[in-house]
């Protein structure tokens, strides 16, 4: 290897680390504009739907702008944590926001011309760009978008839990179909509470969230079982699930119960105003 390849490696490995030096002190110096406020960072807005429940406990009726009713860590079963990890960041309870490795992965990915190579983003980034961040409208706005994305997500990291940030992604997240958050997709497309969603249906749900409107099992089927097969092999590889279990579940057809949210449904259809 020459002197030269070798210097360029080393620059390679440690530039992530000296961008992230630079980045602390460009923030404190307020070059980034307007960042979330401690305020909003502890309670980020959420538009929830309002929920008649009877005196038995049981969903009369839903009336929203948005059909999203928060999910807590303790409904969502492990097989679907499992299979979002697995898929959107493996190494999501070992690092601070910022995945060093990733990241690395896809800037030398990105120079080799590899696009198989992976993103660098991490799940609270995911989150970050959600939460706080709009869509840019150049090149050079999503550079500034995702340095925003890094500092706010190392805010996020510092505030939250593991299973808090992961439970605010699942509940932030729009699975199109009036499904919004984990709790909605749930009941929209098997109609059944998050705990009970099975291996398969854990892994559609996550397999969508790269793109819900071109991986929707409602128009696009075929296309949304080979996604979900993808998240099935990223849980076999991290060995979340067996090799038989992985054989078996290859094989199988999604199966919905759809039931598609709407405020005419239920017991009490209608919201009188007193």
């Amino acid at each position: 290897m020459t002197r030269f390849k070798i210097i360029s490696l080393w620059l390679i490995v440690i530039s992530p680390f000296i961008g992230l030096f630079f980045l602390v002190n460009l923030t404190s110096m307020g070059i980034f504009g307007d960042l979330p406020t401690f305020d909003q960072l502890e309670s980020p807005t959420n538009h929830l739907a309002t929920e008649i429940i009877s005196e038995e406990g049981g969903l009369l009726g839903a009336y929203f702008k948005e059909n999203r009713s928060n999910a807590k860590y303790k409904e969502l079963p492990e097989n679907l944590i499992r299979a979002f990890i697995s898929t959107e960041d493996i190494r999501f309870r070992e690092h601070s926001g910022i995945d060093g490795r990733a990241l690395l992965r896809a800037m030398v990915g990105v120079i080799i011309g590899n696009s198989s190579s992976g993103g660098g983003s991490t799940i609270t980034q995911q989150l970050a760009k959600m939460l706080f961040t709009q869509q840019p409208s150049s090149g050079g706005a999503r550079v500034m978008q995702k340095l925003k994305e890094w500092i706010i997500s190392t805010q996020l990291e510092k505030r939250y839990t593991k299973d808090e940030i992961l439970t605010m992604y699942l509940n932030r997240f729009d699975w199109v179909n009036n499904a919004v958050g984990i709790k909605s997709a749930s009941r929209v497309y098997f109609n059944k509470e998050p705990i009970d969603l099975n291996v398969e249906e854990s892994a559609m749900l996550v397999g969508m969230l790269k793109n819900p409107s071109l991986y929707n099992p409602i128009r696009r089927k075929e296309l949304t079982e080979s996604r979900r097969n993808v998240v099935l092999s990223q849980m076999n590889k991290y060995e979340f699930i067996s090799d038989s279990l992985y054989d078996t579940l290859l094989s199988q057809a999604i199966k919905l119960d759809f039931k598609l949210a709407s405020h005419n449904e239920g017991l009490a259809p209608y919201l009188e105003s007193i």
